[in-house]
């Protein structure tokens, strides 16, 4: 008394696998979707010259007054000392009165205190010196 579950010998079996062909055809139909639908990429830098200009060149390069803050708080003006804080004054005030101000190249010392070159700006500022930069950046560095 037995009992036969399968079938009996030369039967096909029923297959468990899953049927991927479908699945291999849309996303092949989606791959070539995608390709068509992206745009094709330029090789060309797109670039704005500039418009040449028959303007003469400016007549003559501007003036730099350098501004020297030693460690000490000592101010030099292009290489001289200034005697206190109202000669600046004065000579900054000199420099807003010009209608073509020259630029102001402020070189503090490394070692020097920070209300030191904060009161050359405040005062360069307050005169109404527009061209004012600091110089030798790259000393604080390390």
């Amino acid at each position: 008394m037995g009992m036969n579950v399968g079938s009996g010998g030369d039967d096909d079996e029923v297959l468990v696998d899953i049927n991927t062909t479908p699945l291999i055809d849309v996303m092949l139909v989606l791959l070539i979707m995608f390709i068509i639908t992206i745009p094709v990429q330029t090789h060309a830098v797109k670039m704005n010259m500039p418009v040449p200009n028959n303007a003469p060149p400016p007549p003559k390069p501007p003036e730099i007054i350098r501004i020297d803050v030693d460690f000490d708080g000592t101010i030099g003006w292009n290489g001289q000392i200034v005697a206190d804080r109202a000669d600046l004054e004065a000579r900054l005030q000199q420099v807003a009165a010009m209608p073509d101000q020259p630029e102001v190249h402020l070189r503090p010392n490394k070692l020097v205190t920070y209300r030191y070159v904060a009161m050359v700006m405040a005062s360069a500022q307050r005169l109404g010196v527009t061209k004012i930069g600091l110089v030798g950046n790259e000393q604080f560095m390390n």
